[in-house]
């Protein structure tokens, strides 16, 4: 350290600091730079007096003004429920049919019942609607029991096979392993399998087509296009819910799963099962 000295070049006095040679000038700091500290430092003291800041114990002070984020956030809040209700009655009030034909409620109902979706049904049916192994695919032409707005109303509200509903939807496929023989379950599978793709052994179609004549067409049609009335599958069409080989189709044959959907209706309520219904509707796939 050294004494303080007037620098040869600028001419300006130095604070007494030395670095390896180097003195630090005693610059004093630009005025406006001086007024905005201050300023600054007086906003700050009045920000808080004005404003909630300082924490206590329990809570924080209140500031003069009373202002409250989470009181901010509930007016917001409340002034969408205001914003939708009108709306939400007029779902109530309508068909799905009718909602589907008017564009604002159409566009309400579909935001309102995606938002439903991503809560109650993305376990089963997936984020995408697309479905897996024993959950339907909510996007194409395929649907058990129709697929038109109504229809899929139906389904959501009271469910399938969804025993204690009095309304579900409710179908089963006898277990034909103990109707009918192992080699006629093999036939009756390739078959079926033939109907919408190649199979391993076409000898066992033309046996197979007997079997599906003398078991099946009662409830899938004498064409194999199902029917929506009983939820018999289409079985040419190559969309398949436990698997389309032959090996899964005789599984199916030989011991059915079935699937079991909650009824929303209670959950949700009506309006928003609507909702649900115009959502997946829109989604492509409806008829």
């Amino acid at each position: 350290m050294s004494d303080e000295h007037i620098d040869e070049v600028s001419g300006i006095s130095t604070t007494g600091h030395e670095w390896d040679g180097i003195r630090e000038l005693n610059n004093p700091l630009p005025r406006w730079w001086v007024i905005t500290f201050y300023i600054t430092i007086v906003w700050a003291i009045g920000y808080t007096i004005a404003y909630p800041a300082w924490p206590m114990l329990t809570s924080a002070t209140k500031g003069m003004l009373g202002y409250s984020s989470r009181g901010d956030v509930n007016n917001e809040l409340a002034a969408a429920e205001i914003a939708k209700a009108k709306y939400a009655a007029a779902i109530q009030s309508k068909t799905v049919s009718e909602i589907a034909g008017d564009d604002a409620l159409r566009e309400f109902a579909v935001a309102a019942g995606s938002a439903a979706y991503k809560v109650n049904c993305v376990q089963c049916h997936a984020s995408g609607a697309q479905g897996s192994t024993g959950f339907p695919n909510l996007n194409d032409d395929d649907w058990l029991w129709g697929g038109t707005a109504e229809q899929i109303q139906q389904t959501i509200t009271h469910g399938i096979r969804f025993v204690s509903v009095p309304d579900t939807r409710l179908s089963e496929m006898p277990a034909f392993g103990e109707i009918i023989t192992g080699d006629q379950v093999a036939q009756v599978s390739t078959y079926v399998a033939s109907l919408s793709g190649p199979v391993q052994d076409a000898k066992l179609v033309e046996p197979g087509a007997k079997v599906f004549a003398e078991n099946c067409v009662a409830c899938h049609g004498d064409n194999a296009k199902g029917n929506k009335e009983l939820g018999a599958p289409d079985l040419t069409d190559a969309i398949w819910l436990y698997g389309s080989n032959e090996t899964a189709i005789a599984a199916q044959v030989r011991a059915p799963k079935h699937g079991v959907m909650p009824a929303w209706v209670e959950r949700l309520g009506e309006t928003k099962v609507k909702e649900l219904a115009v959502y997946i509707h829109s989604l492509g796939g409806g008829e």
